[in-house]
């Protein structure tokens, strides 16, 4: 068996130790990607002015599933199309249903879950509308529920402490190799 000369076992050693603050720099910085990830589905959008809802009951399924998120632009009343799939509110509550009729004299809508089979019993008046539903995403709703309560906030902001401190053991490990290296 042939042995290794000290000179090439220092060399390997070197470069295992210069891999590891490299590794603890990309891990801390796929953590907060990660985070700032999460957050974004439900940060962007209020910024290009949409409102977020998640779908709570099953009115409007399969079109739209329980915990999917919607994304709901704000829209004139009589812009509004028979098909369209709109957000109102009734009784303090935001639902989501899709308009078989505008009517332009009345000041109101024919709604209709796509699940139900009946159209609502009440028309929806123009001053109800919130918007028209731009786009949804099943079970982001559920992510957003969890990211929303404060234990989420909690646990969100500990995973981004880990990434800050990944990054900071790196920068700890690469001073002291510094260090080593000119002793």
């Amino acid at each position: 068996m042939t042995e290794q000369p000290d000179s090439s076992r220092r060399v390997k050693a070197g470069r295992r130790k210069s891999r590891l603050p490299a590794f603890c720099s990309l891990a801390g910085t796929l953590i907060l990607l990660c985070v700032i990830g999460a957050f974004l589905p439900l940060t962007i959008p209020n910024l290009l002015g949409y409102q977020i809802y998640e779908v709570v009951s099953g009115s409007m399924e399969p079109e739209i599933p329980v915990g999917s998120v919607i994304y709901v632009k704000r829209a004139e009343p009589e812009e509004i199309e028979e098909g369209e799939i709109i957000a109102f509110m009734r009784n303090s509550s935001v639902i989501t249903h899709r308009v078989e009729e505008n009517r332009f004299v009345e000041g109101e809508f024919i709604t209709k879950g796509d699940a139900n089979s009946q159209e609502d019993v009440m028309p929806v008046d123009y001053d109800s509308l919130i918007g028209r539903v731009t786009c949804h995403f099943p079970m982001l709703g559920t992510l957003m529920s969890i990211l929303a309560s404060g234990i989420g906030k909690l646990y969100a902001g500990a995973f981004a402490a880990c990434g800050v401190m990944f990054h900071m053991l790196a920068g700890k490990m690469r001073e002291r190799q510094e260090a080593q290296k000119s002793a």
